[in-house]
């Protein structure tokens, strides 16, 4: 491109001291450093009997040179090349700015074996090696600490601006940078296999597909450029006919004029900043999403949520913080609050929920052994049950106290003192009759309240709590939220009814949970969104959005990001067509030369693509506010 734009320049001033030999040999180097590419791929839309933008340049410059003006041929294949270039310069740009994040993870570990610390490749570590994270290093691969205290930042995956804390037991994540502690981990996943390089080839297959805009511009575009080459043949051969039948010179006279206005408009109508214009503005969201810790599945999901009008959230673990914990235990028939206790977490002692963990760790404080029950069995959306100390024991909701004929007035009066303050019963049973009553109670998330507000400033109508839990627990988080409405004593089959009633009362839906409980509401919704989804597989699967991190600050920040992209397409929409037609108009009058056409046709692409990335701009200064 440089070496033919030297020669266009050269052989202008070489036509202008009237060495046109000279200058016609330059404009063909140019024209032979530039057409290759281009005529390449006009062969192949040929043959797919496809009229894109390259059949058009290439008709164009053919019909430039027919006629003489070899200035005009070079300049126009010229300046279309540098905007192809310009255009795949910035998309992947974009694109790499996600490939970048690989880089955060090191090419070496320390790793014990045998007694000793030896560096190896990350490639040639194996499932249960043992990683020494010294302080501030980043750590290899994704990992559960074995010994060791200390802080991370996790921002490369998460998006989390603040250290989190890690100690035993807790996980870390490839990139993540180590504070002060040294820690030792175990490798749970292989380099290739961590959660940062499946958010790089997640965020890459989501920017390959199209959004329903782009797909739309693609079919219209595929509609208008035959159109307007049956156009540029009317121009070319109707007015001379009409005018002047005498002129049949193609160089000179009528024919000639026509000719060449047709082929101005064959260049100004080129739709390529059309085309360029939603999918540059998707892959810089979607990237910009990504690195702030929010993974969106692609144009079709940023569009969606860009519509949303009404937000449901589930609520332990999303607008609670999900650190549940027991405040009473409570005995009927007798039973005292240890067998309770004790019955319970052999029930829970292999559970992962919120709640089975908080019941386990209220044993183990109390000095109670913990014993996992024999033939244990879970019920969806009611309880579990399992042999302990030979002896069949329940756990589970009144509802299912009730189908199971375990309640009693007694049960209800704990029930009852239960709910007076505040926390969620749950019931405990064994050899066929009622052992006792535990209450749990988590808090509201630290800004929840501000996250709702928040939503309702980015345009969110409506905000819902949908819950599993009692009326009243429900009741209290939403007086400490602030969302609209509460339905309470739900089954995972209610949360999908009512995820549809919503969608009809409001339009598009959002679902707010954990990404693996109320699955059937996640996927129902327009939207399902994953708290906390980092290292969570099923949640980076299956969700629309996954909010890598528990910051709940996040939703609002991928809301207005999804309208904030759309609100850009539409600009770039409107730029593409405004200019086009200003230049239809122009050369149809004869106004517009071959070469402004094709300099009008560039500056088309690039505003649409300034534009796209100053989207991102702002885009990216919503994060650093969020965080703030």
């Amino acid at each position: 491109m440089a070496g033919a734009g030297a020669a266009i320049a050269l052989g202008g001033g070489l036509s202008w001291l009237g060495y046109e030999g000279w200058a016609f040999a330059l404009y063909a180097l140019a024209i032979t450093f530039t057409i290759p590419g281009p005529a390449r791929n006009a062969r192949r839309s040929v043959q797919r009997r496809v009229l894109d933008i390259h059949v058009l340049m290439v008709i164009a410059v053919a019909g430039a040179l027919i006629l003489g003006e070899w200035l005009e041929a070079a300049t126009v294949i010229w300046l279309f090349s540098v905007s192809e270039w310009l255009e795949s310069r910035t998309i992947a740009s974009a694109r790499r700015a996600i490939r970048d994040l690989m880089t955060m993870a090191p090419s070496e570990a320390l790793v014990r074996r045998a007694g000793t610390v030896i560096t190896v490749p990350v490639a040639q570590l194996v499932l249960g090696d043992i990683v020494l994270v010294r302080p501030g290093e980043k750590v290899p691969v994704d990992a559960i600490v074995v010994s060791g205290e200390s802080a991370l930042n996790q921002a490369p995956v998460t998006g989390e601006s603040l250290p989190i804390k890690k100690v035993a037991g807790d996980n870390v994540f490839a990139g993540s940078i180590n504070g002060n502690g040294s820690l030792d981990v175990r490798v749970t996943r292989l380099a290739q296999d961590s959660t940062i390089a499946r958010i790089v080839h997640m965020v890459e297959q989501a920017q390959a597909q199209r959004a329903p805009t782009q797909t739309l511009v693609e079919t219209f575009a595929r509609r208008y450029t035959p159109a307007v080459v049956a156009l540029a043949v009317l121009i070319a051969v109707v007015p001379p006919v009409i005018g002047s039948v005498e002129a049949l010179s193609l160089a000179g006279g009528e024919w000639g004029t026509w000719a060449y206005r047709a082929l101005v408009l064959l260049v100004v109508s080129c739709p390529c900043a059309l085309v360029i214009s939603t999918p540059v503005t998707v892959v810089s969201a979607l990237t910009v999403a990504a690195r702030a810790g929010v993974l969106i599945k692609g144009g079709a999901s940023l569009e969606r949520l860009a519509a949303v009008r009404c937000v449901a959230f589930d609520k332990t673990g999303t607008l609670t913080d999900g650190r549940v914990a027991v405040t009473d235990v409570l005995g009927v028939n007798c039973a005292s609050a240890e067998d309770v206790l004790s019955v319970a977490a052999a029930l829970e002692a292999r559970s992962e929920h919120p709640i089975g963990r908080a019941i386990v760790d209220r044993a183990r404080d109390a000095g109670l052994d913990v014993t996992a029950g024999e033939r244990f069995r879970a019920l969806p959306g009611l309880g579990a049950e399992a042999l302990v100390a030979a002896s069949m024991a329940v756990i589970g909701s009144h509802r299912f106290f009730e189908s199971r004929q375990l309640c009693t007035d007694a049960v209800h009066a704990r029930m009852a003192e239960i709910e007076a303050g505040g926390s969620t019963p749950v019931f405990i049973g064994r050899d066929g009759a009622a052992l006792g009553v535990i209450g749990l109670a988590d808090q509201p998330r630290a800004g929840s309240t501000s996250v709702v507000q928040s939503l309702r400033d980015a345009g969110v109508e409506h905000v819902v709590l949908l819950t599993g839990d009692t009326r009243r627990s429900a009741e209290t988080i939403r007086k400490a939220s602030g969302v609209d409405e509460v339905y309470a004593d739900l089954m995972p089959a209610d949360k999908v009814t009512l995820v549809q009633m919503l969608q009809r009362e409001h339009g598009t839906v959002a679902m707010v949970g954990d990404g693996i409980n109320d699955a059937p509401a996640l996927a129902t919704a327009d939207v399902g969104i994953a708290m906390g989804a980092a290292g969570t597989d099923v949640a980076l699967e299956t969700a629309d959005v996954a909010l890598m991190s528990d910051d709940l600050s996040k939703l609002p920040f991928a809301v207005r990001l999804g309208r904030a992209t759309v609100q850009t397409i539409r600009v770039n929409v409107a730029i593409a067509l405004g200019l086009k037609l200003a230049f239809v108009a122009l050369a149809a009058l004869g106004l517009a030369t071959l070469w402004m056409a094709v300099l009008a046709d560039t500056g088309a692409s690039l505003l649409v693509v300034a534009n796209g990335l100053r989207g991102t701009g702002l885009l990216s200064r919503l994060v650093t506010s969020t965080r703030q």
